[in-house]
């Protein structure tokens, strides 16, 4: 029986299993750097299919999802994309918001492809999307597993079939600390990784587990890494001292185990290259300070220790100063987490997406577009859209109009076209001299940041580029 396997449960297929417990079970190898590949049971064609990504083609259309035909509702999701309806004429209600099948797998390719020629593992942050069907196809592309940000993220992945799943949070929620357990004592092949920053929250999560435990000696620890702040911004200890202590907190329990040091380099204050490589060398130095100590003695001789960083802003120095991490006294893991570039955008990543930096290493594109149309032209330089922001992300930036297409099908650049204001289900249109706007137009915006737009949409047309609408993409926030 090994460590990855409850007490009178039967083991399941083999599988790569992450973490393993070498230390007591030398004859496991360490997998840590394959990339996972859910477990899949049949196609959207087998009756009776397992695969719950799969099974979300079987999903009834109706008037939850916004923009889609109303001539569908009673269609599954699959029976629709199977029709292959024209985005413009098949029957869609504006506002929709579409996904461009070619920019996203040119997207997954790019990142997947970048990681690996890096030596990086890679677990793309779930919270971006949280769509089980692009999770897929980043583990697919490569990825390690996904990373998530709150514990009901982690249920998603975890419902969705995801084996390796880092929660970069500190969890104090016993509720959700109880659920984790149970989801790692019932499956063995489970890795779930969480953030600590804190003695007392050590302490909390120590108390939560230990009930959860119960009598079992083979019931498995939570791996855990400690997080790396900086000062002035969010989350994480703010010395190495901090980080020694709560590392002693971990070794002090029996429900904790410490796997590495983690941290995010995007809140650095007034980041520039210079800050973000001095804060990831810190990073660097706290992992080699903690082995020196004795604190991944837990971990086995062939196991890794966790060096996690990198949004999409800074990954190119992430990649840098992971290269140079020094021998330590196991493997090490160095592990990528970006997770915007899944769809990209045309504002605030167009701009800070590192391959402006190194455009020989790679390009993202653009995939999101959001489809609305003119509804009022009630001042000569003023029309009104039928988006708001109910539809389109506004944290960052505004949209920003890139396309129009009149009523007989003809399709320009949006020049002259600016959203200079949105509300809850209009954006103000304001038109330089000359520029042409009529009512019925339909115009597409460029949208920022895509954290804030997926959690808008709930059933997402994936669109090829002559507008064909091949698939639909499903959310869960």
């Amino acid at each position: 029986m090994t460590q990855y396997q409850s007490l009178g449960q039967p083991r399941g297929p083999s599988r790569s299993p992450e973490f393993t417990m070498a230390a007591e079970h030398p004859e496991h190898p360490e997998h840590l750097q394959r990339p996972e590949r859910p477990r899949r049971t049949g196609g959207p064609g087998s009756p009776g299919h397992a695969d719950p990504v799969a099974r979300l083609a079987d999903e009834v259309v109706d008037h939850r999802f916004k923009g889609l035909p109303p001539d569908a509702a009673g269609l599954t999701v699959g029976e629709l994309a199977a029709e292959r309806r024209p985005l413009f004429t098949g029957g869609f209600t504006t506002p929709v918001l579409t996904l461009a099948a070619g920019a996203l797998e040119h997207n997954l390719r790019q990142l997947g492809a970048y990681a690996a020629r890096h030596g990086l593992a890679f677990a793309p942050h779930g919270k971006t999307s949280m769509s089980p069907q692009l999770f897929r196809r980043q583990l697919d592309h490569g990825a390690w597993g996904i990373t998530a940000a709150v514990p009901s993220q982690v249920r998603v992945c975890r419902a969705f079939g995801v084996r390796r799943v880092f929660l970069a949070n500190e969890v104090v929620d016993a509720a959700a600390l109880r659920w984790i357990a149970a989801e790692l004592a019932a499956d063995p092949e489970a890795v779930i990784v969480c953030y600590v920053d804190s003695v007392r929250g050590v302490e909390l999560m120590d108390a939560a587990l230990a009930p959860a435990r119960g009598a079992s000696p083979a019931r498995r620890p939570l791996d855990v890494v400690v997080e790396l702040g900086v000062p002035g911004g969010r989350t994480g200890v703010r010395t190495a001292e901090e980080a020694a202590r709560v590392a002693q907190a971990v070794a002090e329990t029996a429900s904790l185990r410490l796997a590495g040091v983690a941290g995010y380099e995007g809140e650095v204050p007034d980041a520039d290259a210079g800050r973000v490589r001095a804060w990831l060398e810190d990073l660097v130095a706290l992992a080699a300070d903690l082995d020196a100590a004795g604190r991944f003695a837990a971990l086995g001789p062939e196991e890794q220790i966790v060096v996690s960083a990198g949004g999409s802003a800074w990954f190119d120095v992430v990649a840098e100063v992971f290269g140079r991490v020094p021998e330590l006294s196991r493997p090490v893991l160095r592990l990528l987490r970006s997770g915007a570039y899944v769809s990209h955008d045309d504002g605030h990543y167009h701009r800070a997406t590192p391959f402006n930096r190194v455009p020989g290493q790679g390009s993202l594109l653009p995939a999101f577009r959001l489809w609305a149309q003119v509804v009022s032209r009630p001042e000569p330089h003023l029309a009104f859209l039928n988006a708001g922001k109910r539809d389109a992300s506004y944290d960052l930036d505004l949209p920003q109009p890139v396309a129009v297409r009149t009523a007989g099908g003809a399709e320009r650049a949006a020049d002259g076209v600016e959203v200079v204001k949105l509300a809850d289900q209009h954006a103000f249109v304001r038109l330089a001299p000359g520029a042409e706007l009529e009512v019925g137009d339909w115009v597409a915006l460029g949208l920022s940041h895509p954290c804030t737009v997926f959690d808008r949409w709930q059933l997402i047309p994936v669109a090829e580029a002559d507008g064909t609408v091949t698939d639909f993409v499903r959310t869960f926030f």
